[in-house]
């Protein structure tokens, strides 16, 4: 599966300390423009642990469920987001490529699901109407979140 939308950062800092932040869903709420938290319903990050995450925009809150699909420490963390109905909506990936001064932060967006999903009811869930766009945006703003934290505390 190929993403829709990746964007990647130099972080000066350890990736296993930039691994940390980004498999701490409970607080990526710290870092995301829209997550608001959530609470692992399962022991995690590990393959097959489940996160029950929430987010907001504006007025509107919605949950997810989500299922981790890949956890390689401290190369590789990605999870599947579906509806609470269980219809998968997306799926999310974050590499880390260890550097001579820290390490390259990737996170990918892959976009899943039916037409009906993406142009009905994500939008009137969300209020977003053009997900790829704001998803750009937000990818672009944890990105440089999680890496003015890893760097300050590295």
């Amino acid at each position: 599966m190929e993403p829709t939308i990746s964007r990647s950062t130099a972080v000066a800092a350890d990736a296993a300390a930039v691994w940390a932040l980004v498999t701490d869903l409970p607080r990526m709420d710290r870092f995301s423009p829209e997550n608001v938290g959530g609470r692992w319903l399962d022991p995690g990050p590990a393959v097959g642990a489940r996160f029950r995450g929430t987010n907001r925009n504006g007025a509107r809150e919605w949950w997810t469920r989500v299922r981790v699909v890949e956890c390689d420490p401290p190369r590789r963390f990605t999870f599947d987001v579906r509806t609470p109905f269980g219809i998968r909506v997306s799926r999310w990936s974050y590499e880390i490529t260890p550097t001579e001064h820290g390490c390259v932060l990737t996170e990918h967006w892959f976009r899943v699901g039916s037409w009906f999903i993406r142009r009905v009811m994500g939008p009137k869930v969300t209020g977003r109407q053009d997900r790829p766009g704001f998803n750009t945006e937000s990818i672009e703003h944890t990105l440089a979140a999680v890496k003015a934290h890893a760097e300050l505390t590295a």
